[in-house]
């Protein structure tokens, strides 16, 4: 039996085993936890990249979880981490699923060539080491035929199949002095190739893309091969830049610098809508508190396709046929309208793909971001929530520092009174939204005698009222005094408040 002053020592002892502090071997007190440095998790690291490899391939989280043999939770768990390493959202959800930002975009190759030489390693056949532990029987010797080993193949990498970096090279070669058809076709299989292999492109590649489309130097299938894979896959800010940019020099358009208007209204209105263009009342009014404003679009093809040149002429709004005539009408009557097919039929025959396609391609986005004067403010109508951002991030590349955007109708602006909407801005290139809450419904009287255009008519003239078309005609028109350049509204109610009174004072004649 010990006693009670030796089991004490052996107490000691035992910790000074598990490595209690030898004050005189070293002469300090041991580090607390706190000043360890912590090591980083390695392989929690290549976990998350390897979840990051496979958002990107599968663009979806269950897909993903799916690929990598986890549930969906662990694969959105990792994600949250990702994004608060990078910094950024990584991935915007949409109605295709996930679409990359610029910066995950910018990691897929490296994340993938990592991810695909980690499977490489890991699918190599082990070297038969033989068994170490058999007991000689006398028989040693070898078949005549040996087994051939299974054919395992990596998943990224097939028999004859080039590798992502092979790939890549293939690609290079082809430089920018390629005759147009090879230049295209290496953008087509840059985002064309499947997961793990393509990419979207750069600005600069879309803008050589769509500058070869719009000189006439491209293979209708690659229009349509291009197109078509951009829309299926997601249209990127970076795209939509590009191609705008290629789309201002194509036209001959102005710099914001040079200031030949105000605010920049697109109004590319769908064949299939039968309301009447109230916005254009609304154009009227913001025209007469002083500012230039610029609309270009088209209506489409079928029996209304001039449907906005009779509406703009009737409403006194010059029908121009050139940039230059829309520059000297804007000096005269702070009011132009230009068709797009008067500065481009190569644009607008690309936007009358849709009937061949029955979808809409990315220059269904471009035309809205042309600003053919440069104006230095333009008011958007874009309708799908995804698509909103898009805009707004690909202006902001375009340098168009001040837009906004309504989300009330499809690719024009006209506001829409009776529910809540956000406009999405951008202010001296800064992201700003401002919540507008909805008014009171108001309910329309039948227009009983009148066609769509009389009663349009009659409503600018008073020959009918219409409280509820008058709200959407103010509150449009107050949208664009509000966004104008030098503004004076604190709020966008004073700015409809003064779109009531100009709606009051307004001169009743048509034209």
């Amino acid at each position: 039996m010990f006693s009670k002053d030796s089991k004490f020592e052996l107490k000691q002892d035992a910790e000074a085993g598990r490595g209690a502090p030898d004050k005189a071997a070293h002469g300090r007190k041991a580090p607390s936890k706190a000043e360890v440095p912590q090591q980083p998790d390695r392989l929690g690291q290549l976990r998350l990249l390897t979840a990051l490899d496979a958002l990107l391939r599968e663009g979806s989280v269950n897909g993903a979880a799916a690929s990598m043999g986890l549930q969906s939770p662990a694969v959105s768990r990792m994600l949250g981490q990702l994004r608060e390493i990078y910094g950024d959202p990584l991935f915007v959800r949409t109605g295709k699923g996930l679409i990359p930002t610029p910066l995950a975009e910018s990691l897929r190759q490296r994340v993938r060539a990592l991810v695909a030489e980690t499977e490489n390693l890991l699918t190599q056949p082990a070297a038969n080491a033989g068994d170490a532990n058999a007991a000689p029987g006398g028989w040693d010797q070898p078949p005549l035929i040996e087994a051939p080993p299974l054919a395992v193949s990596p998943s990224f990498l097939l028999e004859g199949q080039p590798t992502p970096a092979d790939f890549a090279r293939k690609l290079a070669r082809i430089g920018h002095n390629a005759e147009p058809h090879k230049r295209l076709a290496k953008y087509i299989a840059t985002i064309g190739t499947g997961p793990g292999r393509s990419r979207p492109l750069t600005m600069d590649e879309a803008q050589d893309a769509l500058a070869i489309i719009l000189g006439g130097e491209a293979d209708p299938l690659q229009i349509g091969a291009l197109l078509s894979t951009m829309h299926y896959r997601g249209v990127t800010a970076a795209e939509v830049a590009g191609f705008t940019t290629a789309a201002r020099r194509h036209i001959g358009a102005y710099q914001p610098s040079d200031r030949h208007a105000d605010i920049d209204w697109p109004s590319y209105l769908s064949p299939k809508l039968r309301t009447p263009p109230w916005f254009l009342h609304a154009v009227r009014l913001v025209a007469a508190a002083g500012h230039r404003v610029l609309l270009h679009g088209h209506h489409g093809q079928g029996p209304e396709a001039g449907k906005l040149e009779l509406a703009a002429r009737l409403s006194g709004i010059s029908v121009c046929t050139s940039i230059g005539a829309a520059r000297e009408a804007l000096a005269k009557t702070s009011m132009a309208y230009l068709p797009i097919g008067a500065v481009s039929g190569q644009i607008q025959r690309l936007l009358g793909l849709y009937p061949l396609l029955e979808m809409r391609l990315p220059t269904n986005i471009v035309v809205h971001l042309l600003n053919p004067l440069g104006a230095r403010a333009s008011l958007l109508g874009v309708a799908r929530p995804s698509q909103r951002g898009l805009h707004r991030d690909a202006a902001q590349l375009l340098s168009s520092n001040d837009i906004a955007i309504l989300g009330n109708t499809r690719d024009f602006a006209e506001f829409t009174p009776f529910r809540a909407t956000t406009i999405h801005r951008l202010v001296d290139g800064v992201p700003q939204d401002i919540d507008i809450p909805s008014q009171k419904a108001l309910s329309s009287p039948p227009a009983i005698g009148f066609s769509s255009r009389e009663y349009w008519q009659a409503i600018w003239t008073g020959a009918a009222r219409d409280p509820a078309v008058e709200a959407v005609i103010t509150s449009t028109a107050a949208a664009a005094l509000f966004i104008a350049p030098g503004s004076r509204y604190a709020s966008f109610e004073a700015a409809r408040n003064h779109a009531v009174t100009l709606w009051r004072s307004r001169p009743t004649e048509m034209g």
